[in-house]
């Protein structure tokens, strides 16, 4: 496995732990300061803040995310590094409402110095049962 693949995973395994953690001291490492969130249920755009204030205050939650490095799509292109992988997911909206699903993923990081990348896009897409 090349350095880059798995540095790259490493980050992906962190920002998902962070997540189901509700560690939003972590997820403020791990995000550039423009990130953006294309929402894996309903497709609404969400930008750092509103992401970290959310996990912060528990309106949302990630009880389990189930991730599949092994499958995954690893590219780097120059200082950007992007992961095409699948996940297993649940979370709860601030409403309460639970939501459940398997989904393919696209996380564009970009290099923040060497060996440091910060993750700058996130998009979930939900994979249909046949």
């Amino acid at each position: 496995m090349s350095a880059d693949r798995q540095t790259l995973l490493d980050h992906d395994r962190r920002f998902f732990e962070a997540l189901t953690a509700a560690d939003a001291k972590v997820l403020d490492d791990l995000l550039a300061d423009d990130f953006v969130l294309v929402s894996v249920d309903d497709g609404a755009v969400v930008g750092r803040d509103v992401l970290l204030d959310a996990i912060a205050s528990g309106a949302v939650r990630f009880p389990a995310i189930e991730s599949f490095p092994e499958e995954a799509n690893v590219r780097r292109v120059g200082d950007v590094g992007i992961i095409v992988g699948r996940t297993g997911m649940n979370f709860t909206h601030p409403d309460g409402t639970a939501f459940s699903a398997g989904s393919r993923y696209t996380h564009v990081y970009v290099a923040d110095s060497p060996g440091a990348w910060r993750l700058a896009s996130a998009q979930g897409t939900t994979i249909k049962a046949a």
